[in-house]
């Protein structure tokens, strides 16, 4: 018999709120700005099985495609039945997790009546993971990083002290990276907590009931409007800035009567470097788009992304083998909504958008301050968005990642670093009916010698194309005093040193006038 849909109404409402409400509470107590500022991190509330219940909604989007999956991992690793009240377990593998070390992943079993009902799930982007400092440069994965694989963290509430002191050996920044860990934990148990009175005060004994019904409304209504796409196989292909060459990317979209299969064969193979997008990161980031343009109105769960299959040859870029370097994921996944859109143009002129100015750009410094003290920081900047059909694009907004740009002031409090300017980029937004969105222009100056400056950027060769006539948006630029840098290496700083990034524009849509 269908669940009351009143009840549904509120049970789903209270789940959503307790992963929002897990979520203010990393910003609150994380330690590193990478959480409390660039919003790098995602809670989610999965059921018994780990299918995805509930996302907080002011998160990454994609990871609502790859923590479930931990979640998985984890059990596959550690059965339930071992499982105790109060465990936490951590790993930061790229396969089963986000798609690079930097991001740290907590699972936690939620307990009623003995019996595990849910589990909550966290990741974060710690400031440090060790290894080489963050680049495209690392060759395989063991260069990148302390790699945790799915383990206990806490037993039954007692935190594995060993593996604290591994971690924290191991590791540039290990007062921050730990803290952001300790938040993590913090917000997963108060998921718990919220879970519990949830089912308390409504009379559940668990959670399967709910969860069925809020897939299959939800699949229902996924698969209505995926129908809107004509059956049918579509297309699309571009190059990337790549390395010595540029790299190869495309899609084969087919529809066919509520369903899609999204195949990215004849994509470039893997490289030996670590711009490597990790098949989970591919197909999240394939979900989100889809789930955007059609039903963005309905909060994410397992549900939405049943009719939905994903493909990418095994070996390719976008879903390398272990034990691939896979630092700069980003730099090859947040193309993927790029291709999808693309390919859907035709299909769905009023839903897609022209290529952004992103991927996100980073600049990742380490050295030691003016008190000779360690230090590592990760300054995020922002391009311009592609514009639709029937606005321009955003100025220097992430997409479609959803992280923000570092201020100025935490620029400088966290780093030995002078920012002299952060202004828009006139004229940098591709012209169209709707113009695309402006990049943004930053000067950072280093403060102290060898400064080590690693970057993860993109659209310095190739510009975010418009779609239907409009024009591309201007490309990116990194100058270090006044001299083209090379971002796919590591640069030393000086003090008195100056970098300045231009970040790239987003694509036009439609012909201009």
């Amino acid at each position: 018999m269908a669940l009351d849909p009143v009840k549904l109404e509120l049970v789903w409402t209270r789940l959503i709120s307790a992963v929002d409400e897990a979520a203010k509470a990393i910003v609150r107590t994380s330690f590193s700005t990478l959480s409390n500022e660039a919003n790098d991190f995602a809670c989610v509330l999965t059921d018994a099985d780990g299918r995805s219940l509930a996302q907080n909604t002011g998160s990454i989007p994609s990871f609502i495609g790859t923590l479930p999956a931990t979640v998985r991992a984890v059990c596959a690793r550690v059965p339930p039945t071992e499982m105790r009240e109060g465990d936490i377990y951590i790993t930061n593998n790229p396969w089963i997790g986000t798609g690079h070390l930097n991001d740290v992943c907590l699972v936690r079993p939620v307990f009623l009546d003995g019996r595990i009902v849910a589990f909550g799930a966290t990741t974060s982007h710690v400031p440090d993971i060790g290894g080489r400092i963050r680049s495209t440069e690392a060759r395989e994965l063991f260069e990148e990083g302390f790699h945790i694989p799915p383990m206990c963290l806490l037993r039954e509430g007692v935190a594995d002290a060993t593996l604290i002191i591994l971690l924290r050996t191991n590791i540039r920044t290990p007062d921050q990276t730990e803290g952001d860990i300790w938040a993590q934990a913090a917000a997963i148990t108060l998921i718990g907590d919220r879970v519990v009175s949830t089912m308390e005060d409504h009379g559940l004994a668990d959670l399967t009931e709910v969860a069925n019904e809020i897939f299959g409304r939800s699949e229902v209504a996924m698969r209505e409007r995926l129908r809107s796409i004509p059956d049918g196989t579509y297309h699309y292909a571009f190059e990337t800035d790549g390395l010595d060459q540029p790299f190869h990317l495309q899609v084969e979209i087919t529809a066919r009567d509520g369903e899609v299969l999204v195949d990215f064969a004849g994509s470039s193979p893997q490289q030996p470097r670590s711009v490597n997008c990790p098949f989970t990161y591919t197909r999240a980031m394939s979900w989100f788009v889809l789930k955007a343009m059609l039903l963005p109105e309905l909060p994410s769960n397992d549900g939405i992304f049943r009719p939905i299959r994903i493909a990418a040859p095994e070996g390719s870029i976008v879903n390398p083998k272990e034990p691939a370097s896979v630092g700069g994921r980003a730099a090859t996944g947040h193309y993927v909504p790029v291709l999808i859109f693309g390919a859907l143009a035709e299909a769905l002129p009023d839903k897609v958008r022209a290529a952004p100015g992103s991927p996100l750009w980073m600049m990742s410094i380490a050295g030691r301050d003016a008190a000779d003290q360690p230090f590592a920081s990760t300054l995020f900047f922002n391009g311009g968005t592609g514009a639709g059909a029937a606005q321009d694009g955003v100025d220097s907004i992430s997409w479609p990642s959803n992280i923000s740009a570092t201020p100025v002031e935490v620029a400088e409090r966290t780093a030995p670093v002078l920012i002299h300017r952060k202004i828009s980029r006139p004229g940098s937004g591709g012209a169209g009916r709707h113009a695309g969105g402006r990049g943004h222009e930053t000067e950072v100056e280093s403060e102290v010698d060898n400064m080590a400056a690693v970057f993860v950027t993109e659209r310095l060769k190739f510009p975010a194309p418009g779609l239907f006539g409009g024009g591309a948006g201007a490309t990116g630029e990194v100058l270090i005093d006044g001299e083209a840098a090379n971002t796919r290496q590591q640069q030393v700083l000086n003090r008195g040193t100056r970098v300045l990034l231009r970040t790239p524009g987003g694509g036009g849509y439609g012909k201009p006038g």
